[in-house]
């Protein structure tokens, strides 16, 4: 029998096993998986020291903040949210086991900071109307200017008319006394001394009357100025007052003025936090 050649097994012709491709990607993923970072445990829930540091905080927080832009009422429904969800989650702790003391203290905050808050509403729907009310009354005041500048003006014009028509009487009276002085001193025919010495007292008298009729006039338009004044003064001093009151609502208005009430609220909420906290510690005082 002659030699017979071994035939060799094709490489390829084992039958072998393999996962299928989508089961091998979930082993590659197991793998990085496993062979990743540390396995990240389990936050331990907050102590109730914890839960009340925290709500101590998050009050005071909230004590503080400030509204970003009028109209401020929009952010005081968000803010109110805020405060009761802090107070929620206090009060939910399971074991915390709040008093009656604390639900009333609690109450009286809260109802003491809607009630200013709605008072707000109220006044800065009326907003608008407040500043309209400043615009009419300083409206007002600038034609009570005008009328005032318009009177004296007249006043000036009057005066500045006389004064100058009364000034050329007296240069002219001064400038013919001084011709008469010449014909006194020079040569002068056809006119007697005694007719010169007599216009010379006309002269005189005609001087002293107009000059007299000057200080008058002056005298008279200083005290027409006066009572121009003090009727202006007397016009435009109710309306400068009712200007500063729409002008200090409009600016109070258009202010934050509900900080200092959200502050003293927090500060009242965290004083019966504080207190309850206290009467837990020691079960002996609520006995006293």
């Amino acid at each position: 029998m002659g030699y017979q050649p071994r035939i060799k097994t094709p490489k390829h012709s084992l039958h072998e096993y393999k996962k299928p491709l989508r089961e091998r990607r979930k082993d590659r993923k197991r793998i990085r998986k496993g062979t990743g970072g540390p396995v990240q445990e389990e936050k331990p829930a907050a102590t109730e020291k914890e839960i009340s540091e925290a709500t101590l905080k998050r009050l005071h927080t909230l004590g503080i903040q400030k509204f970003g832009s009028s109209p401020y009422s929009e952010h005081f429904d968000r803010w109110l949210i805020n405060v009761t969800a802090v107070l929620t989650e206090f009060e939910s702790y399971p074991n915390m086991g709040i008093d009656d003391q604390f639900v009333r203290e609690r109450s009286q905050a809260l109802s003491t900071i809607k009630h200013q808050f709605e008072n707000r509403k109220l006044r800065e729907a009326g907003l608008n109307q407040e500043i309209r009310n400043l615009s009419n009354f300083r409206s007002r005041l600038e034609q009570i200017n005008a009328e005032y500048v318009d009177a004296v003006t007249a006043v000036r014009g009057r005066r500045n008319s006389e004064i100058k028509h009364l000034n050329k009487d007296i240069e002219r009276l001064k400038k013919e006394q001084q011709e008469v002085i010449q014909m006194k001193t020079g040569f002068f025919h056809g006119i007697s001394r005694k007719n010169r010495e007599q216009r010379e007292l006309e002269i005189v008298e005609e001087l002293s009357d107009k000059q007299r009729e000057l200080e008058l006039v002056i005298l008279d338009f200083n005290a027409q100025q006066k009572n121009l004044r003090i009727e202006y003064e007397r016009k435009r001093e109710p309306e400068l007052e009712q200007i500063a009151v729409f002008q200090r609502r409009v600016e109070d208005l258009g202010e934050d003025g509900s900080l200092e009430e959200r502050w003293f609220a927090c500060e009242a909420l965290i004083d019966a936090v504080n207190g309850f906290l206290q009467r837990k510690a020691d079960p002996a005082t609520n006995s006293l």
